[in-house]
C-alpha cells in the first residue's frame, strides 16, 4: 500500500482499500492504523485492535500482480490473531490462500467475506504489539499536530 501522492492528492488503490477496510473495522468496534512496522523488514497495510485486545492484520492487494509480488505475507502471521486479504470486487479471489480471511473493499466500506482462522498470540507478543500499535498511533497523531517536529522521529 502506498500513501497518497502529495503532488495531486491522488490516492492509490491500496490506500483506498485500506480506507474502506478501516471504516468497516470501526463498525466492528476495532480501531486501526495503516503502514505499521511490527519488526524490521515488515510493514503491514492495516493493523486493527479489537475491544478485547485482539489483533488483526489486513493486507490490501490492488490486483493479481500486486499479490504475486508479495513474498512476505507469511511473516505477518506471527504478529496477529487473524490475517486477512482486502481486495476489490474485480480481484481474482481464487488465487488467495484459503486458510486466510477475505475482505471485499472499496474506498468507502468493506464486507468481511471469509473470517480468518484464529491463531492467538502469546501474551508477551500481544503486549509488544499493543505497545507498538499505541506508539504508532500516537506518532501519527503528533505528526498531525506538529508535522515539522514529528517528521523523522521514531
Amino acid at each position: 500500500m502506498n500513501v497518497p501522492d502529495d503532488n495531486f492528492g491522488v490516492q492509490t488503490p491500496g490506500f483506498q482499500l485500506a480506507r474502506g477496510v478501516s471504516r468497516h473495522l470501526r463498525n466492528l468496534n476495532f480501531v486501526s492504523v495503516t503502514e505499521l512496522v511490527p519488526c524490521a523488514g515488515l510493514r503491514v497495510d492495516v493493523m486493527a485492535l479489537g475491544p478485547k485486545g485482539e489483533i488483526w492484520i489486513v493486507e490490501c492487494k490492488s490486483g493479481r500482480a500486486d499479490f504475486m509480488a508479495d513474498r512476505k505475507w507469511h511473516n505477518y502471521l506471527e504478529w496477529c490473531d487473524r490475517f486477512f486479504w482486502a481486495v476489490d470486487a474485480d480481484f481474482p479471489e481464487e488465487i488467495l490462500p484459503a486458510e486466510t480471511g477475505l475482505i471485499l473493499a472499496d474506498s468507502y466500506d468493506a464486507e468481511l467475506v471469509r473470517m480468518a482462522p484464529e491463531a492467538k498470540l502469546a501474551p508477551a507478543r500481544r503486549k509488544t504489539m499493543i505497545q507498538c500499535f499505541a506508539r504508532h498511533a500516537a506518532q501519527r497523531l503528533q505528526g498531525l499536530r506538529d508535522p515539522g517536529y514529528a517528521l523523522g522521529r521514531s
